[in-house]
């Protein structure tokens, strides 16, 4: 199974906030105020995130990446607030109305190496989003560290070929996430997930999985996962694999092989091009199709609100 952090109730979430100090409760109960408003729970609807990054300082700021080659110049890289960014993108999704039954942070967690601190730090911003009654999913990134996300994320289940990987079947689709954590999904991986789509020849799947599958396209020249080919092969084989939905880049892009859609999600923390989106995804579900609209960070960035379809079916002719 993946990593699923189940909703909790008002008490939970008070009596948890509590262990966290002052800053942290003020915050905390101005989540819960609004976490209590009767907003619905629509099983159709998902918060897509990832690379969230958080560090074990809420108050870090990151100054920005730079690698040779970089497009960006000296000065111009973005100053974030990694926490910040993900309360922020909490507060957008708690305030949709009806809300996501779901969520899923698509890998990278945590900021460095999967420190400890950082994942308290995790669990502690992703509270009021549990508490607002969402089920929290979780996949493994490059950035995360599987042993101490076993240890400290809470109702981790248990591990498949040693590997977090499982089905989310919703009424109009079936969400399968994989552990791409090591840049590899491996043979006996794709062999579940063949059996797995198989199994479910009855609804739309969608596969969401860390890893680029190829080699970025975009401003930074990140390699894929290692057996990305075999990965794109197996959906290709499956007309009911309609997309497939992955991080690591830190890019908002959406590109197409035949059925099989490809949507490359945003980082909610920082980007590695100057002006690129970061933020997360809104996704609606239903018989047709999968609506896609992104949310950005900066609600006056030019790709805010901006809006991608990837169909579920094969249209009669």
């Amino acid at each position: 199974m993946p990593i699923i952090l189940p909703p909790i109730t008002r008490r939970q979430f008070i009596k948890g906030s509590l262990a966290l100090g002052g800053t942290a409760i003020m915050t905390s109960r101005a989540f819960a105020a609004g976490a209590s408003k009767g907003a619905g729970l629509d099983q159709n609807r998902v918060a897509l995130l990832a690379d969230t990054h958080i560090t074990a300082d809420p108050n870090h700021v990151y100054p920005g990446t730079k690698w040779p080659g970089s497009p960006v110049k000296e000065g111009e890289h973005e100053r974030v607030n990694m926490a910040q960014c993900l309360a922020d993108a909490a507060k957008s999704v708690i305030a949709l109305n009806p809300r996501p039954a779901h969520l899923i942070v698509n890998g990278d967690c945590a900021h460095s190496i999967g420190k400890e601190a950082e994942y308290k730090e995790f669990l502690r911003l992703v509270e009021p989003i549990r508490a607002a009654g969402i089920t929290v999913h979780v996949t493994i990134g490059n950035h995360d560290n599987r042993k101490n996300m076993w240890e400290l994320l809470p109702f981790l289940k248990e591990e498949h070929m040693g590997v977090q990987a499982g089905v989310i079947e919703l009424p109009h689709a079936n969400l399968v996430l994989l552990d791409s954590g090591k840049g590899v999904l491996g043979d006996e991986q794709l062999n579940w997930l063949a059996k797995q789509l198989d199994e479910r020849v009855d609804k739309p799947a969608l596969i969401f999985s860390h890893y680029n599958p190829y080699p970025n396209r975009g401003v930074r020249p990140i390699k894929g996962m290692r057996d990305g080919s075999s990965l794109l092969k197996l959906l290709a084989e499956r007309k009911h694999a309609r997309a497939y939905f992955y991080g690591h880049t830190h890019e908002w892009q959406h590109n197409r092989q035949d059925h099989l859609h490809l949507i490359n999600q945003p980082a909610v923390s920082y980007y590695f091009g100057k002006g690129h989106a970061h933020g997360w995804v809104d996704m609606k579900l239903t018989e047709s199709s999968a609506e896609l609209e992104l949310y950005c960070n900066n609600r006056k960035h030019k790709q805010h609100g901006d809006r991608r379809q990837v169909s579920l079916n094969d249209k009669k002719k």
